[in-house]
């Protein structure tokens, strides 16, 4: 995978605790192809009929969490923009280190209460 130019939107992800039916309607309104990932999350990474890299995934929840639609943007330092955010008034709604080859990620809000991610993509 290409990695993507820092602070730049590079990834969405779709939460659903029916992540089945989310695969069948976006599949049958954009063409997206979801290809399930090995472990023990339900997470299934988007294809667009363009093809390339995944754009994207879709988060079986279990109902652990609200349905959420999301963009995330591509950082150098998550500690510094979750820093940022909450100096600027937003909130740190749920901060992850780098883990299990997965890269270092966080879920905020904005002033207004709007929800964004970011992550630090690893080096190529």
């Amino acid at each position: 995978m290409t990695v993507p130019a820092h602070n730049s939107v590079a990834w969405f992800e779709i939460a659903t605790d029916d992540p089945d039916g989310a695969e069948r309607f976006y599949g049958e309104v954009f063409g997206w192809r979801a290809t399930r990932e090995a472990g023990e999350m339900d997470y299934r990474l988007i294809t667009t009929p363009a093809g390339g890299a995944p754009a994207g995934g879709i988060l079986g929840t279990d109902g652990r969490m609200p349905g959420h639609a999301v963009f995330s943007v591509a950082v150098p330092d998550v500690a510094a923009v979750c820093a940022a955010t909450e100096r600027l008034g937003g909130i740190v709604v749920a901060r992850h280190d780098a883990a299990e080859g997965g890269p270092a990620n966080a879920y905020l809000r904005d002033p207004a209460g709007n929800l964004f991610g970011v992550f630090a993509p690893p080096a190529e």
